[in-house]
């Protein structure tokens, strides 16, 4: 058995979880979603060598196959959210090679798309040339409003409502100054207070910033995070970050640390590269995505060239 984590947060570590077909092989694994039924789906960028362009694996709880669809997305996969609206449930995509972002039904149906953010003044031309856009994840409010953060753009988040019309702009500016934001990579929705908040990884200034649902500043954490990814919260208020700095960090429903699980590698980006024998049990080598099935265990899903999908369950 492969353990990792410390006293109340110990997990048996299976790292390449699922029985994957031989027609797919990953690519970098960069997001990990599980569904009101415990189906797991995992988006991914699709190997070069890969027969299958499909960029969106699912499985059952049990790790069996399910399906495989999105070819759209092989070479752009990144962000992907999934999306309880009443008694349906949608899929997010964010694509990082045709910079849009994508709503889906469970099957794959594209039911929206959203492009370049034109109508915002952050994104105007100047002296000919565009702020670059390149959506890296999305969160959902209740009211249906899309906050997308522009991670690998000009370091925005933009929003739109459910419809997809244009309504506001905030962050952007690339400095560690309160309300700036420097490689905006991940992005939730907060309800963990009572009230929605917008939690955004700040990931190039090594912090977590929280706004208002209006783009206001509220507060900013850091020293428990490096390169924060992204976030999945649990019912008990438990948040989860996968941090590209070979570690899952676990927060509780304060933002007082629960555990690191994971070393941390200082060769993470090297290592990202390698074959998998250079990959250490129970280690991580650059989490990027991470959730919560309904059990309280863990999928991560890992920025490797040969992608990997570890499964952790809780210990008692």
């Amino acid at each position: 058995m492969i353990v990792v984590g410390q006293g109340a947060y110990r997990y048996e570590a299976t790292h390449d979880w699922g029985d994957l077909p031989d027609r797919i092989r990953w690519g970098n694994v960069h997001s990990v979603q599980v569904d009101r039924a415990g189906l797991v789906y995992v988006h991914h960028t699709v190997h070069s060598d890969s027969p299958s362009d499909h960029a969106v694996v699912v499985f059952d709880p049990g790790g069996d196959f399910v399906t495989s669809w999105g070819g759209q997305f092989a070479g752009g996969a990144h962000g992907m959210q999934l999306v309880r609206e009443g008694s349906d449930e949608f899929l997010y995509f964010c694509d990082i090679r045709r910079s849009i972002v994508q709503k889906t039904d469970l099957a794959g149906n594209v039911l929206l798309t959203l492009g370049y953010p034109r109508e915002s003044p952050a994104y105007a031309a100047a002296e000919g040339r565009e702020p670059v856009w390149k959506p890296t994840n999305l969160a959902v409010a209740s009211n249906g409003d899309i906050y997308v953060a522009d991670g690998y753009g000009s370091s925005f988040v933009v929003v739109w409502d459910r419809h997809g019309r244009y309504k506001n702009t905030f962050g952007g500016g690339k400095t560690d100054q309160r309300g700036e934001l420097n490689v905006p990579h991940g992005i939730a929705i907060d309800r963990r207070s009572g009230a929605e908040e917008v939690l955004v990884a700040d990931r190039s200034n090594h912090r977590l910033q929280w706004f208002s649902l209006d783009g206001e500043p509220l507060r900013t954490l850091a020293g428990d995070v490096d390169l924060p990814c992204h976030f999945d919260q649990a019912p008990d208020g438990t948040l989860l970050i996968p941090d590209l700095a070979a570690r899952v960090t676990l927060l509780d429903k304060d933002n007082r640390l629960l555990a690191h699980l994971g070393q941390g590698q200082a060769d993470y980006r090297a290592r990202r590269l390698m074959s998998r024998e250079h990959f250490l049990p129970g280690q991580f080598v650059c989490p990027h995505g991470a959730c919560f099935d309904h059990e309280g265990n863990i999928f991560v899903g890992e920025w490797v060239e040969i992608g990997r999908l570890t499964f952790l369950r809780k210990l008692d």
